[in-house]
């Protein structure tokens, strides 16, 4: 599924980024890899999400998170 797709307060794992290979980089460079493990904090209406990524936020803008490919994050 898309992250554009995820519900707030959810946690998801990070499958794959489908970006120009720059932004991917930039991405990467944050802390958002492969197998990361986000939480949605907030959804805005215009499909600005805002996420927590290893303790840290960041807002993602409705373009970029349709590009994010997740999972949804099993409960142990």
């Amino acid at each position: 599924m898309k992250l554009s797709e995820g519900k707030c307060k959810k946690e998801y794992r990070i499958l794959q980024l489908h970006v120009p290979a720059q932004t991917k980089d930039r991405l990467q460079s944050l802390g958002m890899t492969v197998h990361t493990a986000i939480t949605i904090m907030q959804k805005k209406h215009n499909g600005t999400m805002v996420i927590d990524l290893r303790g840290t936020r960041f807002a993602l803008g409705d373009q970029l998170t349709k590009e994010i490919e997740v999972e949804p994050c099993q409960k142990k």
